[in-house]
Order: structure tokens, then sequence, then C-alpha cells
């Protein structure tokens, strides 16, 4: 399944948050996610459009498929 086009660091959150990762803090123009029980923060700039390949490494850090990441973005 193919990522959307032109999704921006704010409809990531959303989808992000969905999937139950929490908005830990935003430094610049990044929103730092934390979720329980893991050992990392995603860290989410806030741009017009995310690349492709940021957002991949993104899902796959938060431990989510493309297609259950684009599920929670048509929540």
């Amino acid at each position: 399944m193919k990522l959307p086009r032109g999704l921006s660091g704010d409809e990531a959150v959303r989808a992000f948050r969905k999937a139950g990762w929490q908005v830990f803090r935003m430094t610049g123009s990044h929103v730092v996610l934390e979720k329980d029980g893991e050992e990392f923060n995603l860290s989410i700039p806030r741009h017009d459009e995310l690349g492709h390949g940021l957002l991949r490494h993104q899902i796959r850090l938060a431990g989510l498929t493309v297609e259950q990441f684009v599920g929670l973005l048509r929540k």
C-alpha cells in the first residue's frame, strides 16, 4: 500500500496519537511523541508535507504497518 501524498506533520501526529502515542514535548518545529513501554520517542517535523522515507521510518519505529497507519488517518 502506498502512503498518501501531501501528508503534513500535524496529520501524522494525529494518526500516531490514535495508535496510543502521546505528545511528550514540542521542540522548535518538531513534535516528540512517547508511548508507555517503548524505549524510544518519535520525532515528527511539523512540515506542510513529510518525506515518504522519513514517514515510513517513523511508522516502522512505532511498530505499525503502512496499512495500519493509513487506516488511522481515515478514522
